[in-house]
């Protein structure tokens, strides 16, 4: 299983949000900083989301940019991602991949015409969710649609990566809804990247058990509450 750091960036700053609430928020200073410190310790692909593109609030281009400059390790760009020109821009910008979720939800003939521009190796669909309840906007706007039959959906549409966060948990470090994310495994056949509330080696050694594919980690790397460089993770 894959461990991949999450850098969130609002303002300019590394930030964590708790419950995805743009007015709860822990900073971690410069990002590049931050993604390199990730880089150094090992990881081999970084998850970067543009907050402030996702709300609606501004964009951090800027910022992605300084941070595919530093870094010889790939990385896949979430936030705000709503249009062909947003796709192709977050490609420009040096993601080896892209990441949408408003767009899945909201539109799907959108989302067919972004898997056939860049095809399905370039594009990830994230499942952002209250346990099963979906959520778009940037965590802001609940959505009456059926989580797993948006999975069923977008398996048949062709997309082949998965991520599922779990707002209620994420940047809480009260680790996972062990449940919720199997019912989500049983539900998607392709690659599957779980995030929100990973607190500990044992988070970790779940998601391995579940046959989930790739972990996003943010807060505990931060605090040290998981440590790239060690292998007691995967013991």
């Amino acid at each position: 299983m894959r461990l991949i750091p999450a850098v969130d960036l609002k303002s300019g700053k590394a930030v964590r949000l708790y419950e995805g609430d743009p007015a709860r928020e822990t900073p971690y200073g410069d990002p590049v900083e931050a993604a390199l410190r990730f880089q150094e310790e090992g990881a081999t692909l970084l998850h970067l989301v543009d907050l402030d593109r996702a709300l609606g609030t501004g964009e951090n281009r800027e910022v992605v940019r300084r941070v595919a400059a530093s870094l010889s390790i790939p990385f896949q760009l979430a936030g705000g991602i709503r249009s062909l020109e947003a796709l192709q821009e977050a490609l420009s910008l040096g993601a080896s991949r892209a990441v949408v979720g408003t767009v899945a939800v909201k539109d799907p003939g959108l989302l067919a015409r972004m898997l056939e521009a860049v095809g399905p190796d370039r594009l990830a669909v994230a499942l952002d969710a209250r346990g099963l309840e979906v959520v778009v906007s940037g965590w802001q706007e609940a959505v009456s649609a059926s989580a797993l039959d948006l999975l069923r959906a977008w398996a048949e549409m062709g997309v082949r990566t998965l991520l599922y966060t779990d707002v209620r948990r994420d940047g809480t470090l009260k680790g996972l809804d062990r449940e919720v994310v199997a019912r989500v495994r049983a539900a998607w056949p392709h690659e599957l990247i779980v995030g929100g509330g990973i607190a500990s080696p044992e988070d970790l050694h779940l998601l391995q058990a579940l046959g989930v594919d790739g972990a996003l980690v943010g807060k505990a790397l931060y605090e040290g509450r998981i440590r790239l460089k060690e292998a007691s993770w995967r013991s």
